[in-house]
């Protein structure tokens, strides 16, 4: 029988089921299953309903049985900086409260009072975002003591998964570094931060690294789904696998993995702790193969996501292409901050856009499409200006940037940015999170002997649009 595994990629507004196989010298990817996801309102809280995400995982695995498929491995890739509490019976502790929850508000002066900004990211290599985990532990500590004092694990989102699919603990390493208490020395916890935080260290097992064999489907689940195999760690920060699938074939290059955030940044062997990178607030996460992804988060796709789904409640349906196709017709001259938190959770994106433009004195969007020409050209603007930012810090020129994962369709943005940052722009892969997960699991399973074979493989195998700078 033909080998295949199985990648199941859970972003922040939906998750997918892709099998992946060799043939020909070529990896095929196939979708097997999607749905939803998104944050749930609970008691006041913004909240991932885990129970029913874990549902659909299994829901996308009875699939991949019904079609007749029997994966060698499966891994679990998702977003960032999220995590669940477990007592002694493998329960959840409290709310599962998501990064745009608003409780982490004042959290980093509690952890600034204990440790600087400047001390913290020395140590982490972690730019400083409210909602990165150090903020969000801190407050479950300041706001739920309790809940602290009965867990006895932390396992962020992808670990928690792969122990409901084999009952084994696990934390992976390139989602734990986006806790901000990961050293970038050691390459494991901190002790002496967690410490002086005042978190219990037993939450804090040694980390693993992508590509460990977690176990076996537990039996109930193998019964369940009619699946039979291994689970395997994924670079499990979506990111990471986005990363890792980047065809690149220079050793040094620019890269925006593009969704509901943009990623931008490069790859690099060291992680870079000093003062300019802390000031830049540049991050430096674990990447696959001791690799370290030294980017910075923009707010992304999140925007034109918001203003999409306002638009679908007033009775008004577009694709995303239609929105790109008719923002390009506009001559609309305004930039607004898309890093500003007013953006991150407003309660109506378009008219905090709106205000922005309005204070700033800038032409105010008088229709849904400058309003969605202001967000692609912000866009570029904020990938402009992190470029030349990564150029300085590194001491580099970038000949190209790299646009891969879902955001790398929007032809309106890709040519906006390289008109921008004066770079010739490869822009596709639409899945590239999953293949980055297929490619660390084909690498586990022997079908590459390393990333540079498994990118060579990617290279030929998913064709780049190219565009080129003015």
């Amino acid at each position: 029988m033909e080998r295949c595994y199985l990648a199941v990629d859970i972003g922040a507004s939906s998750g997918r089921h892709i099998l992946g196989r060799i043939r020909n010298g070529r990896m095929e990817i196939e979708e097997i299953y999607r749905f939803p996801n998104g944050l749930e309102e609970k008691d006041g809280t913004l909240c991932w309903n885990l129970e029913r995400l874990f549902k659909e995982v299994l829901a996308g695995m009875k699939e991949c049985g019904k079609r007749g498929f029997q994966p060698e491995s499966m891994a679990v890739d998702t977003w960032a900086v999220d995590f669940v509490l477990l007592d002694k019976l493998g329960r959840i502790l409290g709310k599962t409260a998501g990064y745009r929850d608003g409780r982490t508000a004042g959290m980093d002066e509690k952890v600034s009072w204990i440790v600087s900004p400047k001390e913290l990211y020395r140590r982490t290599g972690i730019q400083k975002q409210i909602f990165n985990t150090i903020y969000q532990l801190m407050a479950v500590k300041e706001q739920e003591p309790g809940l602290l004092e009965k867990a006895e694990h932390l396992l962020m989102i992808p670990d928690y998964l792969n122990y409901l699919l084999t009952g084994k603990l696990h934390q992976e390493y390139t989602n734990a570094t986006t806790t901000q208490m990961v050293s970038p020395e050691s390459r494991d916890w901190d002790r002496d931060l967690i410490g002086r935080l005042g978190f219990p260290q037993k939450l804090f097992a040694p980390l693993s690294d992508p590509g460990l064999e977690v176990g076996r489907l537990k039996k109930e689940i193998a019964e369940e789904t009619g699946l039979d195999c291994r689970v395997v760690l994924a670079a499990s920060h979506d990111t990471a696998s986005a990363v890792a699938a980047v065809p690149a074939g220079e050793e040094h290059f620019l890269y925006i993995s593009s969704g509901t955030w943009s990623l931008m940044g490069t790859e690099r062997k060291e992680a870079d702790c000093t003062e300019g990178s802390f000031r830049a607030n540049v991050t430096n996460e674990g990447g696959y193969g001791g690799t370290y992804r030294y980017l910075k988060n923009i707010m992304g796709l999140w925007m034109i996501q918001s203003v999409k789904k306002e638009w679908e409640a007033e009775g008004e349906s577009y694709s995303f292409d239609e929105i790109c196709k008719n923002a390009s017709k506009e001559r609309i001259s305004s930039i607004v901050d898309c890093n500003d938190s007013r953006f991150l959770a407003p309660a109506s994106m378009s008219r905090e856009i709106e205000n922005y433009c309005r204070e700033t004195g800038q032409p105010v969007p008088q229709n849904k499409w400058e309003m969605a020409a202001v967000i692609y050209n912000s866009l570029a603007a904020c990938y402009r200006d992190c470029c030349r930012q990564i150029e300085r810090l590194t001491g580099r020129n970038y000949n190209a940037i790299y646009i891969v994962g879902g955001g790398s369709n929007a032809d309106y943005l890709n040519r906006l940015t390289a008109r921008a940052c004066r770079k010739n722009v490869y822009a596709g892969l639409g899945e590239a999170t999953a293949v980055g997960n297929l490619a660390v699991q084909m690498i586990a399973g022997g079908e590459f002997a390393g990333l540079r074979e498994a990118r060579q493989t990617i290279g030929r195998s998913f064709p780049m649009a190219v565009y080129e700078t003015d």
